[in-house]
């Protein structure tokens, strides 16, 4: 998947990124030599592609592709989460060296919330489910730290400011994972936290969104008094709310960020939370539900103190034609 500059953007400030993940498996077990192998084959094809930046995956449940005394090895690097690499080595700080050797930035890639995946394996004992259970909760078979207690949000900024602190990274990035993508008939077990600390909110989507408002704040003070330099970057879902639902919103009809994930994108663009924004626009041009012609101006309107970039699946819009010029695919904007 890669990240593109925003439509106004003038090329000596273009943006070209490329998310490399590990949460796909692409790295479990493999061990030293072949990860390095693949990774060096990775950012060989994507310098060649013209990329300047590269947002690597190094916490994917509250486990980390560094050393860290906070959190254990992570298991989409070794396997069994807790185990060190062997051949010893810092993917991290290896990706920093190679990538900057480049001439490209290295965005560290964490999910904040996630603290296991669907996938079936052991904890290891250092591990947050392990230490502090009551700090999460289960939701369609994962394990989340829940953005409603004061605890969670300290424990992610004490392990982000370790990162960006020890380590020569050019940006800190976070994904669309804010509160679980809701799946019918099962509700978010917060009654209990909205019963003890409602803010005086008596609305529970306006109190989800206020306490992550107060990660994200937290987040980007965190980032700016470690290095100021460092950016901190956010990558959405691709739309932020419909028409339909709000006179504001796009011609769209599909998942919506304020709504069911409780991230009100726009308000931390207003705050100036965030350095970067890249709003995940996975459809082609003339999609049904979610145009990506309609998207990428949307955002370019309503992005108003962030440097916008755009996040496309490269296989979903190349592949498919423009419907107003069958020779333009899908990621070209007009």
């Amino acid at each position: 998947m890669l990240v593109t500059a925003g439509i106004n953007a003038q090329s000596k400030r273009e943006f070209r990124g490329a998310w490399i993940q590990c949460v796909n498996g692409q790295f479990k077990g493999v061990g030293t030599e072949q990860m390095q192998r693949t990774l060096t084959y990775q950012l060989n094809e994507l310098q060649k592609d013209g990329c300047n930046a590269i947002i690597f995956q190094v916490r994917p449940e509250c486990d980390a592709l560094y050393e860290s005394s906070l959190e254990p090895w992570s298991y989409y690097l070794t396997g069994t989460q807790g185990s060190r690499p062997y051949p010893y080595w810092d993917p991290l700080q290896w990706m920093i060296d190679q990538c900057h050797r480049r001439g490209m930035e290295l965005h560290a890639w964490i999910n904040p919330y996630r603290a296991k995946t669907k996938v079936a394996h052991a904890n290891a004992s250092n591990h947050v489910v392990v230490q502090h259970p009551e700090w999460t909760f289960q939701y369609d078979g994962l394990t989340l730290l829940n953005p409603a207690r004061q605890e969670c949000r300290d424990y992610i900024c004490n392990v982000v400011r370790d990162i960006v602190t020890r380590y020569d990274v050019d940006g800190l990035h976070i994904d669309d994972y804010f509160y679980p993508y809701p799946v019918a008939g099962i509700s978010i077990p917060d009654d209990a936290d909205y019963a003890a600390n409602s803010y005086g909110i008596s609305n529970r989507g306006d109190w989800r969104r206020h306490n992550v408002d107060l990660f994200i704040e937290q987040l980007y003070r965190t980032v700016h008094d470690a290095k100021p330099w460092v950016k901190v970057g956010i990558s959405p879902f691709g739309i932020y709310r419909n028409q339909k639902n709000d006179p504001n919103g796009s011609l769209t009809n599909g998942l919506q960020n304020y709504d069911d994930l409780y991230a009100d994108i726009l308000l931390w663009d207003k705050k100036g939370w965030m350095d970067y924004c890249v709003p995940q626009i996975y459809w082609e041009i003339g999609n049904k539900a979610a145009d990506y012609d309609e998207l990428i101006h949307w955002w370019n309107d309503h992005l108003i103190h962030t440097d916008l970039y755009i996040g496309e699946d490269v296989e979903r819009t190349v592949k498919n034609a423009d419907p107003r010029d069958k020779t333009v695919t899908s990621c070209q904007p007009k």
